[in-house]
């Protein structure tokens, strides 16, 4: 292939009929807006297009491959032809020289049609450039975890080093400096970029008497990412405050706030939680893409049945619909995804949020704000009158929002909402505990979906034969033999043995049985013994057909679906 040949990817994927004209102008017209974004990236994020079609289109057309940025370690020879600079300038990184020419570097290219960027590489190296394709998410993954750390530390000390000698009040000092340090402004967007491409759900800045400790939540579980001396910490959590809207002079109580940063041409909401301990301000940071919540049904990880019943829940035109589980465990994810689906022009959505965490064209978003008596059933009372289809509630907390709820949903509504419960049987107990009558649950409400999140196994699993004790937890014939996969560990996945998690669901329908036990006022035992027998999975063995499919490991199903049991 002739890379010196301007080939642009819309006319390819034009030619390969994967997207149409309009789709193309639309996306050039949206990356008008956003610069840096590339069009591939743009195609994917309106969906348009997924990334291995993006991927194969190029590879096909320009006659190279496409690499895995987690199957190959780049010797220190090859890694010291190119600096930091020039690899995230061009989002590239040098692979190996090639077996048959030495002359010839392998460079793994998020472009690989940048002839800008070869000329470059080939200047600096004096080696020709054969490009294979890389996905840039996944090297600018690479480069952190390669140069990252090392770079916070080089912040941290230029940081130190400004400080100087002299003798000022710490106030006047976070007041003064730490407002416009340039390095810690750098420090801070730094922290939160790695997190970003680690997959971290949140940060931790923890403050101790001689050091301060950064701790990233990836797929539910902490992890030690770096420590800093004591000394940048009162300009970090400054510098975090102002982004945050927090009031920088006190430090006594705590506070809460939130900002929004963007990382690779990607919007992130962030809410900071600041808690003052004996060393200090401990800071953590909730991470949330506001694409992340905008998730195809089919990319829950329901099975096949539940999805169907999931779908049938949807239908309803009225009626309360629950979501429950433990925080962290995807409802809001689930929750969203539903609105998703029930969007449409001929009807009237409102929701009621604290806080709202992702913008939905087309629905109107009211945010909770107790100062303002802004409160869940204040809120409530007047969506009422805005003559609305489908109210979607951020929580029932309280008996009051609750009882509002029902009313709601007996009137023609289609109540959308979450609860803290750890089933969906234990839902109605709930609703009983909140004081709403057991004839109205009955009538109000439609399905009850509960969910928690289990960690993928990573590539590196390691097979086992199944006990017959592992065969029975997920009931499964101890007659048969039964392949099942433990966590190992690797740099892909950062020696933890998972990559990644994966949503096990329990969807109970209100069948008319179901709903007679409910007006009765039977116990959650004895209405999920009539639901499972109707054919519902419940959360254990939806985790354990994740055990069978090798998708997850039999100790995650037991943290998963210890209490729900």
């Amino acid at each position: 292939m002739n890379f010196r040949k301007k080939v642009r990817l819309g006319d390819i994927l034009l030619q390969k009929e994967i997207i149409t004209t309009e789709q193309l102008s639309k996306a050039l017209e949206d990356q008008k807006k956003r610069p840096g974004v590339m069009l591939g990236e743009m195609l994917v994020s309106l969906g348009y297009v997924d990334q291995k079609q993006v991927n194969d289109a190029l590879c096909e057309h320009l006659n190279i491959e496409y690499v895995d940025m987690n199957s190959f370690e780049p010797t220190e020879r090859v890694m010291a032809l190119l600096d930091e600079e020039i690899m995230r300038k061009y989002t590239l990184v040098p692979m190996d020289f090639d077996k048959n020419n030495a002359g010839v570097l392998k460079v793994a290219m998020a472009d690989p049609m940048n002839i800008l960027a070869m000329d470059d590489v080939n200047i600096i190296t004096g080696r020709q450039v054969m490009p294979f394709l890389a996905e840039a998410p996944a090297i600018k993954s690479y480069l952190d975890r390669r140069f990252g750390k090392k770079q916070a530390q080089n912040i941290a000390e230029l940081y130190k080093k400004e400080q100087g000698s002299e003798e000022e009040s710490a106030e006047e000092k976070a007041r003064k400096e730490d407002i416009e340090n340039a390095p810690i402004v750098q420090l801070v967007n730094n922290i939160v970029e790695q997190a970003v491409h680690d997959r971290a759900s949140d940060i931790h800045i923890e403050p101790f008497e001689y050091f301060v400790k950064i701790r990233y939540r990836v797929d539910g579980s902490l992890r030690e990412v770096m420590t800093y001396e004591k000394s940048v910490f009162s300009a970090l959590v400054t510098r975090i405050k102002i982004m945050s809207g927090m009031d920088i002079s006190e430090k006594r109580k705590p506070q809460d706030g939130r900002m929004t940063v963007n990382v690779d041409n990607r919007e992130y909401d962030i809410r900071v939680s600041c808690l003052p301990t004996v060393y200090g301000e401990k800071i953590v940071t909730r991470l949330a893409s506001k694409e992340g919540f905008r998730r195809a049904k089919s990319e829950l990880g329901l099975q096949p049945d539940d999805l169907e019943r999931f779908d049938k829940i949807l239908q309803n035109p009225h009626g309360i619909i629950l979501v429950t589980g433990p925080t962290g465990s995807g409802k809001s994810t689930t929750l969203y995804t539903a609105l998703s689906a029930l969007n449409s022009e001929d009807v009237n959505i409102i929701t009621v949020e604290d806080p709202v965490e992702a913008n939905i064209d087309g629905i109107n978003q009211v945010m909770v704000n107790n100062k303002a008596d802004m409160t869940f059933a204040n809120a409530l009372r007047s969506i009422l009158r805005q003559d609305p289809d489908i109210i979607m509630i951020g929580e029932i907390r309280d008996s009051e929002t609750a009882e509002i709820a029902v009313r709601a949903s007996i009137t023609g509504h289609l109540v959308v909402s979450t609860l803290h419960t750890n089933g969906t049987a234990n839902s109605i107990g709930r609703l009983r505990d909140m004081g709403i009558e057991s004839y109205l649950i009955s009538d109000s409400l439609v399905g009850v979906i509960a969910q928690r999140l289990v960690r993928r196994l990573c590539e590196c699993k390691q097979a086992k034969e199944a006990s017959d004790e592992e065969k029975m937890m997920i009931d499964y014939d101890v007659n048969k033999p039964l392949t099942i996969y433990e966590p190992c560990g690797c740099k892909l996945c950062g020696n933890s043995g998972y990559k990644g998690r994966i949503g096990i669901y329990e969807v109970l329908t209100i069948t008319p049985g179901v709903r007679k036990l409910i007006s009765k006022g039977a116990e959650p035992d004895e209405i999920k013994a009539l639901a499972v027998e109707e054919g519902m999975h419940t959360l254990k063995a939806a985790a354990g057909l994740y055990v069978e499919q090798g998708i997850t490991s039999i100790a995650e199903m037991i943290k998963a679906t210890y209490e729900a049991e």
